[in-house]
């Protein structure tokens, strides 16, 4: 390559070339251009004439000048000129691509990918080889070589398929793989980190600098990603906490609160960190029924697993009943059971009081019974019956308790002598022993100030012991089970106010309440060895999906230790009954900027390419001037006579648009109309409003093309090939759907394009956003917004499982793209104009290049994360949409046909 100023130039010996343009301005001086064609004339206008002796002519000046300037372009396009190009690359080594693809990446992932793709056409035109290491640990589903040396065309699908995990990085096992790759001559080592240093990056940077050159490439600390931890829950609310690697970065975030089925955004509030703090923490105070609703936090535009916090019901007030006390006292509280079992209940979950029939008419976790006296068989019934459904019934010991003989309990009582009275008691208190591994207690520490001075004691039998969940130091049972179908029966043998034990007045008795409501149905006890299955997992972006074929299955007693992965991706595990989440911020310990490197080492930024490729814009000039020489040629030769002048003219006005009047309510004005404004009156097209953007516009019309491939092959739509407008100047009345790639430089839309906009959209016609951003960028949303504001845009919801859409053609759940997860927006029901067709349809999932074919109708962009799978679902999707705009709400009507030919037939 050689450089000159802004200038490089990628094969400089064609540059050669141009020392022959003396040689050619000789040669095109000397040679006389072609003789001019005449008719002949007659015979006797040429016999006057005399014939004197004649030099030939030379070529005009112009001309040669013009062919100099057009051999010159040849030249100069030859030797693939450059302007501002990027030279990162030295040597002839294997370049050694090393990228950091953990959670941090994903935040400015798109500036990773450009910076790639740049250093491998870099590599293509030096023609070096490339090998690509990522440093976060693949899963078991990822096939991509990463041990091999390849050319930079292969490297390039690599990057194509290559995606943030929702996981740490390992650099030193990467490290490893690096060391058993064969690098060929001086390696040159490029690694694109993630910008944080996760504990490992000095001596990681220091093992790359003895294979070879190194250079760093990292994001500024200012733009790291931030770290969302999961709440902590009390009385208050939830308590959020935030890190940020940098102290000196934004200060303030806004932090979204979604739940519900559709995840729904349920509040939106700012966390705020202090001047030159890492840590900011957001109490959230929410009324019950929404506290229950919640699901996940995130952080506005992060897009990251590491910016999403997941919650399952452990941070759930569940309501927990509390059965009205047979002997209250009202004037001495300290002596009631009730006094200690609300305050020791009320910081996390929501008490309701009352006797037992109406209480069980309510949705409960738990009940609660402290010493209730005698329970009538009718209500023991409805208790049992309550339990086999779920529910967790709490006992505890007392004064009525011992004096009656209820039936109700799970373990028989002794009733020997020392029993007759009902209770027992020491001249010295005991203490409690540890809490057995598979009690729901365990891993509660046991204070030693705990004594226990009367209790009611279980007789002896063979399975005493698996129904014991804590006891005494001697061994005596304090808290028995049995199981009841789906629930619990549980007692303690020991009351609940201070006149039998100090427990109640202890951290312990708030614990053990807090595991048994956390065992009531719905809810998982992290003690419990079940084997928790993958629901949905996250992907690097922080987005749930369906979990990858890698993911295993977790024991919610090891949940609390357990360090995300391949293996056990972060998300939901269990199912609707028993649910854990599993989160990546408490894993991630060490967080900070990356630090400095020897002076061996090369540190730049991402920064986006500025270089511009001069060969095609020489490459053209050179074909008009091409274009320009014929034409004089063939002037002075004589073949450019009037009448072919005029033919030309002819044939030019013919090829370009033609103009037309139109009358409009009396008024005559001149419109302009391209004779292919006609071309969708033929067939039923589909058409995309062009982004001045070549990749974003390819993607749109190949995606079309292929969407009416596949619904022209499958269905008895007759679709013709897509139409790229403008909707500012162009006819919009003859497209039933339009998609609308949003990007971030789309302009402000003006105020008549507004008008034909929504004229549009109130004629029946349908504009579908695709803002593309599902996979991680942001670059979307914000712009859709800017442009909803200036249109007719209705009040939308997220698309229900009963919706049209998804049962126009295919049976649908889910109406995935390139990305996956998500929602899709259309308007509330209730409108009936326009068939119930909803005018506007919003999404992310960047669909044009999930349906893009090339030639041979091969997909020309992967799908993640669901591969060819979703790929086809997308398709299916594309083909509900088709239906759905085509025939509105008629699927929703046959639905309606037998009661409608029932009410005939009548």
């Amino acid at each position: 390559m050689l450089t000159l100023g802004a200038f490089s130039f990628i094969a400089p010996f064609a540059l050669l070339g141009l020392v022959a343009l003396p040689a050619l301005w000789w040669l095109l001086r000397v040679i006389p251009p072609a003789p001019r064609r005449v008719r002949f004339p007659a015979i006797k206008l040429i016999i006057p004439l005399v014939n004197p002796e004649q030099s030939a002519a030379k070529s005009p000046l112009w001309l040669t000048l013009l062919r100099l300037a057009l051999v010159t372009l040849l030249i100069l396009g030859a030797a693939h000129p450059m302007l501002n190009a990027d030279n990162r690359l030295d040597g002839e080594g294997t370049l050694v691509l090393i990228v950091d693809d953990g959670w941090t990446a994903a935040k400015n992932w798109a500036q990773r990918q450009a910076t790639f793709s740049n250093l491998l056409d870099q590599a293509e035109r030096g023609n070096r080889s490339v090998a690509v290491v990522t440093t976060a640990p693949r899963g078991s589903g990822d096939k991509r070589p990463q041990q091999s040396v390849m050319a930079p065309a292969a490297a390039r699908e690599v990057l194509l398929a290559m995606t943030p995990k929702p996981w740490a990085t390992d650099r030193q096992a990467a490290l490893s793989v690096i060391k058993e790759i064969a690098l060929q001559g001086d390696p040159q080592i490029i690694w694109l980190s993630d910008g944080a240093d996760h504990g490992t990056a000095a001596a990681f940077a220091a093992a790359l600098e003895k294979v070879g050159t190194v250079t760093v490439l990292a994001d500024a600390p200012a733009g790291l990603p931030r770290l969302l931890l999961p709440p902590t829950s009390d009385r208050n609310g939830l308590t959020l906490r935030a890190r940020r690697a940098d102290p000196a970065s934004g200060r303030t975030m806004m932090v979204r609160v979604r739940g519900g089925d559709d995840g729904a955004v349920l509040t939106r509030k700012a966390m705020i960190f202090e001047p030159g703090q890492t840590a900011a923490r957001l109490t959230l105070e929410l009324p019950v029924e929404i506290r229950n609703k919640v699901t996940h936090m995130e952080i506005e535009n992060e897009n990251s697993a590491g910016a999403t916090a997941l919650v399952d019901e452990r941070w759930r007030r569940r309501p927990v009943g509390l059965v009205n006390s047979a002997d209250p006292k009202g004037d001495l509280p300290l002596l009631d059971d009730y006094f200690y079992l609300a305050r020791a209940l009320d910081p996390f979950t929501e008490v309701r009081t009352g006797d037992i029939p109406e209480l069980l008419k309510r949705k409960l976790a738990m009940l609660v019974l402290a010493d209730p006296g005698i329970i009538s068989g009718g209500q023991r019934a409805r208790l049992v019956q309550w339990m086999q459904n779920g529910g967790i019934v709490l006992r505890f010991a007392g004064p009525r308790l011992a004096a009656d003989r209820d039936t109700l309990l799970p373990v028989k009582l002794r009733k020997d002598d020392r029993e007759l009275g009902g209770a027992l008691s020491w001249t010295t208190p005991a203490q409690l022993a540890a809490f057995d591994e598979n009690s729901p207690f365990a891993g509660l520490a046991v204070p030693k100030d705990v004594r226990i001075r009367r209790q009611v004691l279980a007789q002896p039998s063979i399975g005493l012991s698996k129904q014991t969940w804590a006891r005494l130091t001697d061994g005596t049972p304090l808290v028995t089970s049995r199981k009841f179908g789906a629930g619990w029966l549980v007692f303690v043998h020991t009351s609940a106010n201070p006149t039998w034990s100090n427990l109640p007045l202890s951290g312990l008795f708030v614990g053990m309440l807090q595991n048994l409501v956390r065992l009531s149905r719905g809810v998982t006890g992290t003690t419990d060895d079940r084997l928790l299955e993958p629901a949905q997992s996250l992907n690097g972006f922080g987005l749930l999906g369906a979990p990858g074929d890698g993911a295993l299955g977790i024991k919610a007693d090891a949940a609390t230790k357990m360090r995300p992965g391949p293996q056990h991706p972060p998300g939901f595990y269990g199912d609707d009954t028993a649910g854990l989440a599993i989160n990546l911020a408490p894993s991630v310990t060490t967080y900070k900027p990356l630090g400095s490197f020897g002076a061996g080492i090369e540190t730049g930024g991402y920064q986006e390419a500025r270089e511009t490729n001069l060969r095609s814009w020489l490459l053209s000039a050179a074909l008009v001037l091409l274009l320009a020489d014929i034409v004089a040629s063939l002037a002075l030769r004589g073949f450019l006579g009037v009448a072919r002048i005029a033919a030309l003219v002819f044939a030019v006005v013919m090829a370009g648009p033609t103009f037309a009047q139109t009358v409009v309510q009396g008024n005559i004005s001149e419109m302009r109309h391209d004779i292919r404004d006609f071309a969708p009156t033929l067939d039923v097209r589909i058409a995309y409003v062009k982004t001045g953007i070549r990749a974003v516009d390819n993607a749109s019309r190949m995606g079309l093309s292929g969407l009416a491939f596949i619904a022209n092959s499958r269905t008895a739509a007759e679709m013709g090939e897509p139409v790229a407008i403008d909707p500012g100047t162009q006819e919009l009345a003859y497209f039933p759907l339009i998609y609308w790639p949003v990007t971030d430089n789309t302009p402000v839309i003006r105020p008549d394009t507004a008008a034909k906009l929504n004229s549009y959209l109130k004629s029946g016609g349908t504009i579908l956003f695709d803002t593309r951003d599902q996979g991680g960028a942001n670059f979307g949303t914000e712009r859709l917004e800017e442009i909803a504001k200036h249109l007719n845009v209705p009040p939308l919801r997220a698309v229900p499982s009963d919706h049209v859409l998804t049962r126009t053609y295919y049976l649908l759940r889910e109406f995935p793209g390139r990305w996956a997860g998500g929602r899709l927006w259309v308007a509330r029901k209730g409108s009936r104009v326009n068939d119930g067709v909803s005018s506007v349809i919003v999404g992310g999932h960047d669909w044009a290049s999930a349906w893009a074919l090339d030639d041979e109708r091969k997909p020309l962009y992967p799908v993640v994360p669901g591969g060819e799978r979703q790929r086809e679902m997308a398709f299916r999707f594309g083909i509900n949409l088709v239906m759905y705009v085509l025939t509105g709400n008629y699927k929703a009507d046959q639905v309606h046909v037998p009661a409608i030919m029932e009410r005939l037939g009548q």
